[in-house]
């Protein structure tokens, strides 16, 4: 029975790579290192989900438990990280300073140069935290502006629109330029790899050096910002973000649509909120020949000062557009106060439309044509009767 329970040698024996013995045999790594970390992960798993079903539970707001979550994501990921170097230094034991030093050295051993530029593992490790901290303080750089200098600017929402992702960008470049050089990258040393470089990936780059540059107009030129309703080769919506590269809208049918800055500054936009909220929403509906029209320009005038969403104060119009073929065409155009609601009120407006025609017996026509036949006088020739089956021919 102890036989059977007795581990094979190979697994006792101190792991050997080539010239370097580690301090620990694969069994002392399995169940001092492996096991116990995976066991760890586990339980911050189960507890996560336990925090965030309690959480649920508590029936706070939705941001609330968004933020809790976010945290609990946090913790447990400091406290896995705090894990593995707990459980490796247990396992290295008395020798964790001289390995230790071992790593540093190998990931710090450059395997590129360029004058005083020296780039290690260690350097790209280091790259991480300098771009994290360059975003961190460019979105900080903005949350301050616009809580501070720009209410105090009294400037519209197109200029703070424009300034504010101005100095988010500038705020960012300085920021990646000082920490690239704080950890020992001088930019201008790699100036000539970065052109080979840009030779090489500069044509499989073109649409998004395109969209970088759309992106730049659209910031400086204001043709759009966030918050404006927008109509983009067929797709309506809010704009819900303009980034460097595109532009996120979000669809009245509650889509979002991530569309690349060339297309917008490339194509014609409909932006209904460019400089004014408020717009003239224009519903047409067809007649007959036989209305009054004079009643029927009463009864879309009635229509338009009970609509829910409509500007007070401006003044509502009815037009005689055209005479078609079936019916005679108006149109009811109605101020509204917003162009975010234009659809709720284009659907109230001609569902409203419907029912006082219906209440004032004002009729909808058709589609229709009239075919009048003209009489031929007998014996003309112009059609007779062949001598077999009844047929009529020329």
């Amino acid at each position: 029975m102890n036989e059977f329970f007795e581990l094979p040698p190979v697994l006792l024996r101190n792991i050997v790579l080539g010239p370097v013995q580690f301090p620990f045999s694969p069994w002392e790594l399995l169940m001092q290192f492996l096991v116990p970390a995976v066991g760890v992960l586990i339980g911050l798993y189960l507890l996560a989900i336990v925090v965030r079903r309690s959480v649920r539970r508590m029936g706070l707001a939705e941001e609330v438990q968004r933020r809790v979550r976010h945290w609990v994501r946090r913790i447990a990921r400091i406290a896995w990280a705090v894990t593995l170097v707990a459980l490796g230094s247990r396992l290295l034991g008395a020798e964790v300073v001289r390995w230790t030093g071992i790593l540093l050295r190998i990931l710090n051993q450059p395997f590129y140069t360029s004058g005083s530029t020296e780039i290690s593992f260690v350097t790209l490790i280091l790259v991480i935290p300098v771009f994290y901290g360059a975003g961190w303080l460019s979105r900080a750089t903005r949350q301050i502006m616009e809580r501070g200098l720009v209410r105090r600017l009294n400037l519209d929402a197109a200029r703070a629109f424009s300034l504010l992702n101005v100095s988010r960008f500038a705020v960012l470049g300085i920021a990646v330029v000082v920490g690239l050089s704080i950890i020992g990258i001088n930019l201008s040393s790699l100036a000539v790899l970065f052109g080979v470089l840009g030779i090489g990936v500069g044509f499989g780059l073109q649409q998004a050096v395109g969209d970088m540059f759309a992106g730049l107009i659209i910031i400086f030129s204001r043709p759009i910002k966030e918050g404006d309703r927008v109509l983009i080769d067929d797709i309506e919506g809010t704009v819900l973000q303009i980034k460097l590269l595109h532009t996120v809208v979000n669809t009245v049918t509650h889509e979002t649509i991530i569309i690349p800055n060339s297309k917008i500054t490339g194509n014609t936009m409909h932006n209904y909120s460019y400089d004014d909220v408020s717009i003239l929403l224009c519903t047409p509906v067809q007649v007959s020949y036989g209305s009054d029209l004079d009643t029927v320009g009463e009864v879309l005038l009635e229509v338009a000062e009970r609509n829910p969403w409509a500007y007070v104060g401006r003044e509502h119009r009815d037009r005689v557009w055209s005479f078609d073929d079936s019916g005679i065409t108006v149109k009811l155009c109605t101020w509204i106060r917003d162009a975010h609601e234009r659809v709720p009120a284009l659907s109230w407006t001609n569902l409203e439309i419907w029912r006082a025609f219906r209440d004032h017996g004002i009729e909808i026509p058709f589609p229709q044509v009239d075919l009048h036949l003209k009489d031929t006088p007998r014996g003309s020739g112009s059609v007779r009767p062949t001598d077999s089956g009844g047929d009529f021919v020329p």
